[in-house]
């Protein structure tokens, strides 16, 4: 089911179907440098699972990433609700196949999320949290217009959290 559609991407729900799609980005060492460790296949199907029933929950999640031409599912990206510094928070996240980086796909597909947060979801606010070192990310949410928030250590390291506030669309 297409959640969104932009210019080169199609955006639609994850299902079982995608594992092994989504295990190239998921297991990938360099896509998952700032995760504890690379997906098995088995933490790809809960990541699947954990996304269905997020559908279900909050009416949002990650979704696949697809380009539109090729048909081909390159990563995740979406909102879900995360854990921010005792918070309950709507956060844009992503993960794209390393060989799809640096070519706008994230920025893309992140930017039509956070107008989805707004419009459909009625957010009026929407963050992106990363550990400080992931500055890719970082910059991917100052490209969709986030600005830094503030930041926090726990035990995972220093994160640095971004907003996008829906009045500043």
């Amino acid at each position: 089911m297409t959640i969104i559609e932009t210019k080169r991407l199609i955006l639609r729900e994850l299902s079982m179907d995608d594992k092994l799609d989504l295990k190239k980005v998921l297991s990938d060492p360099v896509s998952m440098k700032h995760y504890p460790h690379p997906f098995t296949e088995q933490e790809v199907e809960s990541w699947i699972s954990w996304n269905l029933n997020n559908y279900k929950k909050h009416n949002h999640g990650l979704w696949a990433v697809v380009l539109k031409e090729e048909n081909l599912l390159i990563g995740d990206c979406g909102i879900t609700i995360q854990n921010i510094e005792g918070e309950f928070l709507p956060e844009i996240g992503f993960h794209i196949i390393s060989d799809y980086c640096n070519k706008g796909y994230a920025t893309e597909a992140a930017f039509a999320c956070k107008q989805y947060g707004f419009e459909q979801l009625n957010y009026s606010k929407i963050y992106s949290y990363t550990l400080l070192e992931n500055k890719a990310s970082q910059k991917v949410a100052q490209k969709i217009g986030m600005q830094f928030f503030k930041s926090y250590e726990d035990q995972q390291g220093t994160h640095v959290v971004q907003i996008a506030n829906r009045s500043d669309k």
